[in-house]
């Protein structure tokens, strides 16, 4: 079935931003896939590596993930051998995370994957369009400071 034309809904930004969004997770998500990863679980493993070593929970509050579904996660990545969780040096009530070499190897074959599929999603774009793009993005998405 051919897609209706709703012009009025079409026209709205939030509408549009809605389905390149969309379409960019979908890009991402298959090309994590082919590296055996989803998405939260990359999100997870990226912060992982920028803030080791990090407590659980304050990992949680820097991806803005639920307690539990962190802890659902970490099981994930550390049964995979992909990070250790240890007593954490400055507070032993606390498990401290942080990355493994299998998945600091991982991570770097799906943060190139990741870009990969982020410019297909661009492909349409010349460099400075996707420069100006990426720049009217940070400032929309309220993420610029």
């Amino acid at each position: 079935m051919a897609e209706a034309s709703l012009p009025a809904i079409r026209s709205l930004p939030s509408w549009l931003l809605g389905r390149a969004a969309a379409r960019g997770r979908a890009l991402v998500a298959d090309a994590l896939a082919a590296e055996g990863l989803r998405m939260w679980h990359h999100v997870v493993l990226s912060a992982v590596r920028d803030l080791a070593p990090v407590a659980q929970a304050d990992l949680g509050r820097a991806v803005s993930l639920d307690p539990k579904d962190v802890v659902g996660i970490l099981n994930d990545l550390q049964s995979g051998g992909l990070v250790d969780r240890a007593p954490d040096p400055r507070d032993r009530r606390k498990n401290a995370v942080s990355l493994t070499e299998d998945g600091a190897r991982l991570l770097v074959r799906c943060e190139k994957a990741a870009r990969e599929a982020n410019d297909a999603l661009l492909a349409p774009l010349t460099p400075a369009e996707r420069e100006r793009f990426m720049a009217l993005l940070t400032r929309i998405s309220g993420t610029d400071g």
